[in-house]
């Protein structure tokens, strides 16, 4: 399993998959892609202020449909306790994106460079 971060799945979405390295691409292409339900939120957020035009829920069905992409179903008070350890980021989106993935020890494709920094199994 794979998890990707909210912008990531945005450029999966736009269809961008260029701009990730080979070892991303190789491993979407290899593994389950999995998405912290938080991304949904975030991509709300994008949406009311005008940085993407299309709704979450667009988004999470194309993807799905296209790449078979899914919503993570994990416990969250798990989640929020494993968020709570990392405690090098401020931003609660990162924070739980990340947790997500660090439960079960699974990658997380992000080109953020602070989680690239922090998360050993980060990569973009």
């Amino acid at each position: 399993m794979i998890y990707i971060d909210t912008h990531i799945t945005v450029w999966l979405f736009a269809g961008q998959i260029e701009k990730l390295s080979n070892q991303a691409k190789e491993l979407l292409n290899d593994n389950e892609i999995q998405i912290s339900p938080i991304v949904r939120l975030e991509l709300q957020y994008l949406n009311e202020i005008k940085r993407i035009t299309v709704s979450p829920n667009d988004i999470v069905t194309e993807l799905s449909n296209s790449i078979g992409l899914k919503v993570c179903d994990k416990n969250f008070n798990n989640i929020i306790n494993n968020s709570m350890t990392h405690n090098w980021t401020r931003d609660p989106f990162d924070r739980i994106i990340v947790a997500n993935a660090a439960i079960d020890g699974d990658f997380l494709v992000t080109k953020d460079q602070t989680i690239l920094e922090n998360y050993s199994k980060a990569l973009y």
